[in-house]
């Protein structure tokens, strides 16, 4: 079991000095403005949003399952799945899991209701592709969920302090 926790701690360490990397390479001053946790963030949430869509085609195109149970199930499982690889290696958060699975849960919810039905369901209803329009809400959710797990469910005090 140890060495699974020492793997654990040096892939998360790898992925950490890539993202630090490849922000210290960005052009035009950039690399003082974007936080290797942003790039971590993009990098492991379009992971997590490919699962997500590999979910909703399986289960609404592919068995036929309501929309709005289709993107419930492909939300909840790659949001579970986002919350612990941010956590890991990312944030690197050694806090009580408790409290952070709590906090994040409650802007999950927000982020669930305001852009995923919401902006999804919406743009679906106007006529937009139903994979268009969860890319859309994708956009708006990105913004949000960063900030949230930056400032609020991983905040500095939970974890090792970063540039940036």
């Amino acid at each position: 079991m140890h060495d699974l926790a020492v793997a654990t701690d040096t892939l998360a360490d790898r992925f950490t000095r890539l993202c630090e990397a490849v922000v210290a390479r960005l052009p035009w001053g950039l690399d003082r403005i974007v936080a290797p946790t942003f790039l971590g963030f993009a990098l492991i949430n379009s992971f997590t949003f490919g699962v997500d869509l590999l979910l909703l085609t399986a289960l609404h195109s592919g068995v036929g399952r309501p929309l709005w149970v289709s993107v419930t199930v492909g939300y909840v499982c790659a949001f579970g799945l986002a919350f612990l690889l941010n956590r890991t290696f990312n944030f690197h958060s050694h806090a009580p899991i408790g409290r952070q699975a709590a906090v994040y849960v409650a802007v999950v919810v927000v982020n669930y209701l305001a852009f995923i039905l919401g902006v999804s369901t919406g743009l679906t209803a106007l006529g937009l592709e139903y994979h268009l329009a969860r890319l859309a809400a994708g956009a708006c959710e990105a913004v949000y969920m960063y900030s949230a797990m930056r400032w609020v469910v991983f905040r500095r005090a939970d974890r090792v302090p970063e540039e940036a």
